[in-house]
Order: C-alpha cells, then structure tokens, then sequence
C-alpha cells in the first residue's frame, strides 16, 4: 500500500478536497481558534469497515458518468501532526452541520471542529432558498432512506419548531395517470404498513408513520382544479411540507456556535490529505492517541496545519467517495456517480389553484431504484411555483489532479443553472398541468446529487461505514479505535433525514 515518489515513501493515494474560493477578510487557521493540547504518540496502521446499510454499494469499472480516484503520489508529502482534536468532521453540508451540532451538546468537554473548503455552509450540493421535506414513502421498508427520512421528519419539526425556522405542512399529491395507478395501489399499502423507527416517541406507537390516503382523479381535482383530466388517481400525503432550509442551516450553525467553546466552524479550510496516524520510530501506542492524521490549508495560504483527530467524519458530500478512495488500494475504491438536477421558476397560467406539492407517478416506478422522483411542482413560502428537479447525469473530469482543483471546478461550473433544460421540464410538467405555458419557465437552481450506482442499475441506500485507523488495512479485523465514519451516497431524502444521520452517528457509533 506504499509507493515510492521520488526519494520519500509515503502512501499512494491523497485526501485531497479541492481548493476553497477564498474567503473574505483574514482567516484564521483552525490552529489559531483553540489551544490544542499536542500530539504525543503516534498509532498503528490497519483497516476495518462496517456497513450500516441494506447491502454494499457496488463496485464497477470506470464508466463515462462515473469517478474513481486514479493511483497517483500525494501532492502533499506526510506530515507529523503538531495538534489533536476530539472530532473532526470534514464538510459543513446539512449532515456535517447536524453531526457536529449533536457531538457537540453530547460531549461539551470535548472538541469538535467542523471544516469547510467553501466561505458559508451548504454552499455545494444544493443552492435554494427552500426545500420540501418528505415523508419516506418512497424506499424499502428497512433500508436507511426509510428509517432515517421517517425519524428525520419528527425531528425536523421538533428543532423548526423550537429554533423558529419557517416551514409549512403543504401536504402532497402523487398523481397517476392512466396504466400508473398499479403503482399508487403499491405505494399506499407500503405507506400503511411502515413502523416506527428507533429513538421514535413511545406515544406515537398507535398512529400511523406515514398517513396516506388514496383518492380518485375526480376528488384529486377537487383538492387541486389545475389537474390534468387525464390523472385518474392519485395519494394524498399530508406531512410532506417545505421549511426555509437557509434557516435550517444557519440554525444548526449558530448552534455550533454556541455550544461553550466545544464546537467550532471552519471556513475556506480545504482537506488536502488524510492518513491513519503512523507510530514514529521509539514511540508507543495506545487507544488515547489513535486517530487520524488530517491535513489541510487555510484560505489561500500556502502552509499546511496538521491534525491529528481520534475521531473523523466524512461528510464531505460530492467528495465522500474521494476521501475514502484516496486510502484504499485500487481494487477496493468505490465508483461515484453525480446526477444533476435543475429547477424552474414560473409565473403564468394553469396553477392560480394549487395549494400543494404535485408529483407524477417516479421514473422507473416499477421498483424502488428511481432515477429521480420526477420533474414535480413545488411551492416556496411565499406561494412562488417551481418545478424540478429533472435529472442529467454527468461527466466528470478523467484527469482530476489530486488537489482536486478539477474536481471542484467542475461543481461549480455545473451548479450554475441554464436555459437548456427548460423544454424538457415542460413536457414532463404538461402531463399533470396542461394548462401552463412554456414562456412562464426561467431557470432557478441547480442540485448535484452523490450517487453509489449509476443509470439504470436499481436502488441504492445512503451508506454509513466505519473504519478504525489502528486496523485499517487488517483485512478481518470488525473493532479498533480511531473512527473514521463515511457517510456516502447521501442524496434525497437526505435533508428529511439529517438530524436523523446525525443522531444515528453520535448515538450508535461513537
């Protein structure tokens, strides 16, 4: 698992995340925000995963909407850690955000530091203003997508609830047009026969998790007149909703913040290297000093920090496959797959009626391994109509330096929204809305959505896996110490279920 660049050894894969834009004013380095106490042992090198979902995500060869880190030297040679934190989580997307904020309370006298290579938190994976939560109807019943989106959603509403963040239950339908309606049937008996989820409220035991009704085209109609005439049947789900998730963020952040010195965030901090902490020659090991060994550099400075922290999480969204891939030997990376969702605004004729979220019947909705859920039409706060997301797998980039400037690039450049999508997206809206017109459509935003399979090959869950520094190349080996947990493929229902993943981390795993 070493290779020789030039005359060093040193480990043949990087941890690179990409450089940040830079950030405005001076920034402070993570060294300089806390007194940390220093390093004073080293660790050993050994490996262990364990999967916390239905089933692994699958491996394939490099294909043109897949990314696999190539072997390659570091860029960035090893460095002996000079500082130690508690837990160090890598990427202050909605997951990262929610962990952090959760290791935070749980541990006070602890550390927790959150890194962000971005000048403001959520910036990536997702741009807009406002986001529906949803129910979890959607998903086997014991997968994660479930029991975390179910979970999530009480959540959800207990922290709006409690820190003031807008939302409002919409309710939703989900339309079927004729030769669809097998599908609903399907749907609506799965949505009635899910239970509860674990760390659920006792009291809530006798209700249903997720109550749905199935209803004719006819009194769909009536609940929303805009409907095509051609929907004959259609589920009525009224907890879906949508919450100003700026707020929700900027919530969970603040929270961080507030947390009496135990949590702190880090912007413009880019993660350029990640390695199990290496024993030095003479030095001895024990569990208290096992960890990671992370890397990174502040704004647009050219020094590196060096961090040495007992426990890591992986949040790094669109770059989770990356870090992970970056440690493993070549026959063990996992591909990553990105599909690009655009959204659009509209103002015109065909829905002065609608009160609630409208979706189609999914692509490939004779089974759980959508493509997407649809081109559907959503609302925002003040009543604004949008519709979205359609769904564009992307390309990226084959020679991806290990810096990652490529790489981070290439979101940038595909999270600016165009006008091209727009005729499609009109189309697929004309088949449960015929009365809109195609010049009320202009472009919004634009998601990119961390994906494990690709095209056309099923279902895939959110995957939470675990691997131990001290074993981390051991190849049996089910314990250790120094965490690292990775959290990948966490696309939708990702929002819904992040304060649930967070609970799910902090409570079971660490």
């Amino acid at each position: 698992m070493f290779a020789k660049c030039g005359t060093s050894e040193m480990p043949s894969q990087d941890g690179s995340l990409g450089r940040t834009s830079s950030v405005t004013g001076t920034s402070k380095t993570l060294m300089q925000r806390r007194n940390f106490p220093a390093v004073i042992a080293g660790s050993t090198i050994a490996r262990q995963v364990q999967y916390h979902n239905l089933r692994r995500p699958t491996r394939v060869k490099q294909s043109r909407q897949s990314l696999i880190l190539t072997t390659t030297c570091y860029q960035y040679p090893y460095r002996k850690p000079e500082m130690v934190v508690d837990h160090l989580i890598i990427g202050a997307g909605v997951v990262g955000l929610a962990i952090a904020q959760r290791l935070a309370y749980k541990f006070p006298s602890k550390s927790t530091y959150l890194v962000e290579r971005n000048s403001r938190v959520g910036e990536e994976t997702r741009a807009p203003g406002i986001q529906s939560y949803r129910v979890g109807l959607y998903y086997p019943t014991d997968s994660l997508k479930t029991r975390l989106c179910l979970r999530g959603r009480h959540l959800l509403y207990e922290h709006c609830d409690k820190h003031h963040v807008p939302y409002r239950k919409t309710g939703k339908l989900i339309v079927a047009r004729k030769g669809q309606e097998e599908y609903l049937d399907k749907l609506h008996a799965h949505a009635q026969a899910l239970k509860w989820p674990p760390f659920s409220n006792p009291n809530l035991s006798d209700s249903l998790v997720a109550p749905t009704r199935l209803i004719p085209g006819d009194e769909a109609r009536q609940l929303e007149p805009d409907l095509s005439r051609e929907i004959t049947a259609a589920i009525e789900s009224p907890e879906t909703g949508i919450l100003d998730s700026h707020s929700f963020f900027e919530s969970l952040e603040k929270l961080i913040e507030e947390s009496d010195g135990a949590g702190t965030v880090a912007f413009g901090t880019r993660v350029v290297r990640v390695d199990p902490h290496m024993p030095q020659p003479g030095e001895s090991f024990d569990d208290s000093t096992s960890g990671w060994v992370v890397q990174f550099v502040t704004g647009d400075r050219d020094e590196r920090d060096s961090i040495l922290a007992h426990t890591l999480i992986n949040a790094s969204g669109l770059s989770s496959t990356l870090v992970l891939n970056a440690l493993l030997p070549p026959e063990k990376r996992l591909a990553a797959f990105f599909s690009r969702g655009s959204y659009a605004s509209y103002r015109g004729p065909g829905t002065s009626h609608i009160n609630r979220l409208i979706y189609p019947v999914p692509e490939q909705s004779t089974s759980h391994g959508h493509a997407s859920l649809g081109t559907h039409l959503t609302v925002d706060m003040q009543g604004n109509i949008k519709f979205g997301p359609d769904s564009e797998w992307l390309q990226p980039p084959n020679d991806a330096t290990l810096d990652g400037q490529e790489i981070h690039d290439f979101w940038k450049r595909h999270l600016v929204p165009s006008d091209n999508r727009l005729d499609q997206m009109y189309q697929a809206a004309l088949t449960y809305l015929p009365g809109i017109h195609r010049d009320g459509l202009s472009s919004d935003y634009v998601g990119i959505r961390p994906k494990l399979v690709g095209p056309g090959q099923g279902f895939q869950d959110f995957v939470i896996r675990q691997d131990w520094s001290t074993n981390f190349y051991r190849a049996q080996a089910k314990t250790g110490s120094g965490l690292m947990v990775s959290l990948m493929g966490i696309e939708s229902p990702g929002l819904t279920s992040s304060l649930a993943i967070g609970e799910m981390v902090v409570e079971e795993l660490i």
